[in-house]
């Protein structure tokens, strides 16, 4: 690889010295590479990078993954954050990930990423992608949300919960997990339906082939309240909804490429991470 770019994320410590490493580093290789620290909009990245350096947690390389979703480049992500799974590199191995970077020893993943449509009065009024999930959720005063799902057309069952996440293997590990749901292979080809607190005794995950168009109708509850429903791209986006909307959701036809320097499996990955989790909490 010859052309490169730093999306950093500022708040977080250290990012600064980082980046100039890095960039130092790659300029006395010959290599190109550019940089942005803070929110990142393509027109900032030039068209023809071949790898995209994210220095922060999951939450930055998600936005970066989103609107860059069209270049043909791929990513790697160094951790500055907390758990990071979707992070390859700790930050005392920049160098050595350069190094394999320029030389070309590393493996590319395809991740699958999601795109949610929301329709009002039989109009789209919103679109937009999510490598994560897709969370339909309320806000604002305390109230259940009464909602329908479909798959493929066929009625899967109506909801009381106060939300519902769809996400993708790789999201597999973020809010669905925390709400319960299963840990996926990333790069499985599938998506995950987890309720949120749901209002009955037997509601549970469902994971659903990764070509399913699932939609989700808003409905007006029982006890209805003037409180605030929104659907979330990949907890950053958000459109407000409405008691009628429609949210459909399917596979994009866009993958993230995620570059992958370690050949240790995913299992001991997710191992190593929450047993991390667990000893810093201790």
């Amino acid at each position: 690889m010859d052309r490169f770019f730093i999306i950093a994320n500022g708040n977080k410590e250290s990012i600064q010295s980082a980046i100039d490493e890095m960039t130092s580093y790659l300029t006395a290789k010959g290599k190109r590479c550019g940089c942005v620290n803070g929110y990142v909009n393509k027109d900032d990245v030039p068209e023809d990078v071949e790898c995209v350096m994210v220095l922060g947690g999951d939450g930055t390389l998600l936005r970066a993954s989103r609107e860059l979703m069209e270049r043909d480049c791929a990513f790697i992500g160094v951790n500055f954050g907390h758990l990071g799974f979707l992070a390859d590199v700790e930050k005392d191995g920049i160098i050595e990930m350069l190094d394999r970077l320029i030389s070309g020893r590393f493996n590319i993943e395809r991740r699958m990423m999601l795109k949610g449509k929301v329709i009002r009065d039989g109009s789209v009024i919103a679109e937009e992608a999510a490598l994560n999930d897709i969370v339909i959720n309320r806000s604002g005063l305390l109230g259940i949300m009464d909602f329908t799902v479909y798959v493929n057309d066929m009625r899967l069952r109506d909801y009381r919960a106060d939300g519902m996440i769809v996400a993708t293997p790789t999201g597999s590990t973020a809010y669905s997990m925390s709400a319960g749901g299963p840990i996926v292979k990333p790069s499985a080809n599938l998506v995950v339906l987890t309720p949120i607190c749901p209002h009955t005794l037997n509601t549970r995950s469902i994971v659903l082939e990764g070509e399913d168009i699932i939609e989700i109708d808003i409905k007006q509850g029982k006890k209805d309240i003037d409180s605030v429903r929104a659907v979330y791209f990949d907890g950053d986006r958000y459109v407000e909804v409405l008691n009628g909307d429609r949210i459909v959701i399917r596979r994009s036809d866009i993958s993230t490429k995620i570059i992958k320097l370690s050949s240790v499996s995913f299992l001991e990955i997710l191992g190593r991470k929450m047993s991390s989790n667990e000893d810093s909490k201790a």
